[in-house]
């Protein structure tokens, strides 16, 4: 059985395709104080009156829904979000986007398939109006493109400037692993070369030794056919001598 959660202690909530049944924000409320992750995708949401409190609330995902107006609710209940993603919705005029001002902290906003992304000069307009984000749809002014997560990146940072404190100042060591690493290198060199040196050795060793044995049987066949060889001369010599007799 999985134990319930505590509302208190919830950082990340998804509530991705829990359609909603009037078009408002149901079962969330103030005793989410620590959620800094929200994501209500295809809910069917036509109204964000209904949103709670949030104080902490960093991320807040509310593609796909039919939401075409009431963004200053945001600006008064999630004061701190650094990225909105509102596309898929129903936005259609700048005159909509406009309540976002009062996110100060904002710095990411997706409007991706909002009809507001057809009027001229779309990027421009959002850019000069809401002068606090970095990114749009995913890209700077410049057209770089948003990192994956801000967040991650800042960790990588302050790791990266910690493996740097604890190895000491650059170059100081190189020199001498370079050499341990020649050192090392040869020695792993001079084993193999033993190894399969002696490998050699061994196989040539027995190989002569094979040869010997070889030479040695054939010795002791001459050897045995020679001494037939004088038994049959002596045989003949012997006969002869006893008939002389």
């Amino acid at each position: 059985m999985i134990p319930r959660v505590p509302r208190l202690q919830v950082t990340e909530l998804v509530l991705d395709n829990c359609r909603s049944s009037n078009g408002e924000i149901e079962g969330l409320n103030d005793s989410f104080k620590e959620l800094q992750f929200l994501s209500m995708a295809n809910v069917e949401l036509t109204s964000l009156a209904k949103l709670p409190t949030l104080s902490k609330l960093r991320k807040l995902e509310l593609s796909d829904n039919v939401i075409s107006g009431g963004l200053e609710v945001l600006a008064e209940r999630c004061p701190n979000l650094t990225y909105l993603n509102l596309s898929g919705n129903k936005i259609k005029d700048l005159g909509t986007v406009e309540a976002l001002q009062n996110l100060k902290n904002l710095k990411s906003l997706d409007l991706f398939n909002c009809e507001i992304t057809n009027l001229e000069d779309y990027r421009d307009s959002i850019f000069e109006l809401l002068q606090q984000i970095t990114y749009l749809d995913g890209f700077d002014q410049e057209d770089n493109e948003a990192p994956d997560s801000e967040d991650d990146d800042d960790e990588g940072d302050e790791d990266d400037d910690d493996d740097e404190n604890e190895a000491g100042p650059p170059g100081e060591y190189e020199e001498d692993d370079d050499e341990d690493d020649g050192a090392s290198d040869l020695g792993e060199g001079e084993e193999e070369e033993e190894v399969g040196l002696s490998y050699l050795m061994k196989e040539e060793i027995q190989d002569e030794e094979d040869d010997d044995d070889y030479v040695e049987g054939g010795d002791e066949e001459e050897e045995a056919e020679g001494v037939r060889g004088e038994k049959r001369k002596r045989e003949p010599e012997d006969e002869g001598e006893e008939e002389e007799d």
